[in-house]
């Protein structure tokens, strides 16, 4: 029997650090990565503020895999033939498989803003985010003197904290004058799936911090000084980043998979696809057909377990234990100095405690795969 596990997000992290040794007697393993270590997006804003190592902010997935005898492949897959089983890579390699399990997260969407793929700076891939981050904050730790406008696109959680969070590092790093950021969001207000309060105070202290708020801006284009909105008006900027709604890869839009409308692949609350009983999903790259939630970390982190119980269920004839989501999520959203903010349901709270609760939280969390 064959276990092909495609991508490393945080629920196959999870799997793999729960698995056993004498599970690979009922089956082979496979992971392929397109990376060696696994960024945990808990962690993520507060690196990029620089409070964080790499030590803290990357999963070794590579060293987890090989440490419990399971064959690492470091290559991106490209296409999924679920009826003859067998996958395709980058490298052109052909992988067959029994059992597929797929966790690759999302990117930023940027098929509705021309010039995105040229001119913009996604937040993910985010290896690809960082190694752009660092010149830019290398480029001005040298130039302090220098003008810096900094244009984010997203006003969700992921995009306020970065801004934040940014905003702390190059405060850091250079002189605050010559710092301008701008966070563009196409809503009325931030943070739309959060409940009013949270919205509004995290509209206060972006403002505190002098981060420019455009509301109710769409953006049409971007080239490599500014972005064009909807109506006309232009944006000047040094660098984009993009932090918009999450999107699959294309290539799914192809695939007899099942998706749902937005590309992604459509699970049961087993996590098995709709359509092929052999292959399961989770994470970001995965939409709950019974039960839909947000593309946030925290689901994909809940989903490790239970998928790892349920593919070994599946290959032991076993009858398969259903996921349900939480109904509501505690987030914490980190505002750069060592305080955060609290959404949950209709609650909200700002307290330096809560950095520090979610300091420990992820930290503990990280812990996990370091033995």
């Amino acid at each position: 029997m064959r276990l092909l596990l495609i991508g490393g997000g945080h629920s196959h992290a999870i799997a793999l650090s729960l698995i056993r040794k004498n599970y690979l007697n009922k089956v082979n393993i496979t992971i392929i990565s397109d990376t060696p270590l696994s960024p945990y997006s808990g962690i993520l804003p507060a690196y990029v503020a620089g409070y964080y190592s790499p030590q803290d902010l990357f999963i070794p997935i590579k060293k987890i895999a090989e440490s419990k005898g399971i064959n690492f492949i470091l290559d991106k897959v490209i296409d999924i033939n679920p009826e003859q089983k067998y996958i395709i890579c980058h490298s052109g390699n052909k992988i067959t498989f029994d059992i597929l399990s797929i966790d690759i997260g999302s990117t930023p969407d940027k098929s509705t803003i021309k010039g995105a793929n040229l001119y913009s700076i996604p937040a993910k891939p985010v290896l690809s985010f960082l190694d752009k981050w660092k010149k830019i904050t290398d480029y001005y730790q040298v130039n302090k003197n220098q003008s810096l406008t900094l244009n984010i696109i997203g006003g969700g959680a992921g995009g306020v904290e970065l801004a934040l969070n940014m905003h702390k590092k190059l405060t850091s790093i250079m002189t605050s004058d010559n710092i301008n950021i701008n966070l563009i969001h196409r809503g009325e207000k931030i943070l739309e799936n959060h409940n009013q309060w949270v919205s509004y105070k995290l509209t206060d202290i972006l403002q505190a911090k002098k981060i420019n708020l455009f509301l109710n801006s769409e953006v049409n284009a971007i080239n490599q000084t500014e972005i064009i909105l909807k109506t006309g008006k232009k944006i000047s900027g040094n660098h984009h980043i993009l932090v918009t709604q999450a999107s699959a890869p294309l290539w799914l839009k192809n695939n007899p998979i099942n998706t749902d409308k937005t590309g992604f692949i459509l699970i049961k609350n087993t996590l098995q696809t709709t359509n092929y009983n052999y292959i399961f999903a989770s994470g970001d790259i995965a939409t709950l057909r019974e039960n839909p939630h947000p593309k946030a970390g925290v689901f994909a982190v809940r989903q490790g377990k239970p998928l790892l119980k349920n593919l070994f269920r599946f290959i032991e004839n076993k009858p398969l234990k259903p996921y349900f989501p939480p109904r509501n999520y505690l987030n914490i959203i980190g505002t750069g100095n060592e305080s955060a903010v609290a959404s949950w349901s209709y609650l909200g709270w700002e307290s330096p405690l809560l950095w520090y609760f979610k300091n420990y939280l992820d930290l503990r969390f990280m812990n996990k795969f370091k033995h």
